[in-house]
């Protein structure tokens, strides 16, 4: 099966793991955090960048934003539009591409767990550049890029019984093939990037950004059994996320 970053080839999946389980990290860890920061004003305009099935679009929604949305899969913008209000508009897009929407218009855009993703980073903060009014904010969600590593990272425990975070390589960039669907079908499969920060950063500032804020979020699950003590500790001191807020100069 052809690969690509789409996650259209298990929208279905992927819409019922946000909806039906109040126990996602979307839910319990970005979206609370999100809106902290987000401090959003009634009428204010957000695009969602890579918006999926429109699980956030619809929540700053109910903040009183007014929302649009973009995702280079129809299948799952066409599961947004069905499950979403109809004063929110969604457009199947190459986010690099958006020629729907004029220069200067977003007061705010979102990215989470979307960057990681897409190849053409450079031409996409371009994009989101030229549609974001000046002094615009993209709000930016990552997996760790220090401690998240595809392939090149992993929980190990030492003789002593402590866990720690080994990571096998960090400033090579690289391109992996990602498994979809955890637990299934494991010919469909997906394409993400290992970017360091620098790579990050030099990009923001190639197209007109310059970052306001960084934090580290962590997991909000909890172990049981044997190794429960040292997992929590663990868990509470290696963030699984990292935030960031750019503004456009």
């Amino acid at each position: 099966m052809k690969k690509t970053t789409s996650w259209g080839n298990v929208a279905k999946w992927y819409d019922s793991l946000l909806e039906g389980n109040e126990d996602t990290y979307q839910s319990k860890v970005i979206l609370p955090n999100l809106i902290r920061n987000l401090s959003l004003k009634k009428g204010e305009r957000v695009l969602d960048i890579a918006c999926g099935q429109g699980f956030f679009s619809r929540e700053l929604y109910k903040q009183g934003a007014e929302v649009s949305g973009v995702d280079i899969s129809k299948k799952l913008i066409k599961i947004a539009e069905k499950n979403s209000p109809r004063q929110i508009y969604f457009h199947s897009t190459n986010v690099s591409t958006m020629p729907m929407f004029e220069n200067n218009y977003f007061d705010k855009a979102i990215s989470i767990l979307a960057l990681q993703n897409i190849e053409d980073i450079d031409g996409a903060l371009h994009e989101i550049a030229r549609v974001l009014k000046k002094g615009g904010s993209l709000f930016i969600v990552l997996n760790h890029p220090t401690f998240r590593i595809l392939k090149r990272s992993s929980w190990e425990r030492d003789s002593h019984d402590k866990q720690y975070r080994r990571i096998d390589s960090y400033l090579s960039e690289s391109k992996e093939n990602i498994q979809m669907h955890p637990g299934s079908n494991p010919e469909i499969k997906t394409i993400s990037f290992n970017r360091s920060l620098q790579i990050y950063f030099k990009m923001f500032r190639k197209n007109g950004f310059v970052v306001r804020s960084l934090e580290e979020w962590v997991s909000h699950k909890k172990s049981e059994g044997k190794h429960a003590k040292e997992e929590n500790r663990i868990r509470g001191e290696i963030p699984l996320f990292m935030f960031l807020e750019i503004i456009k100069l």
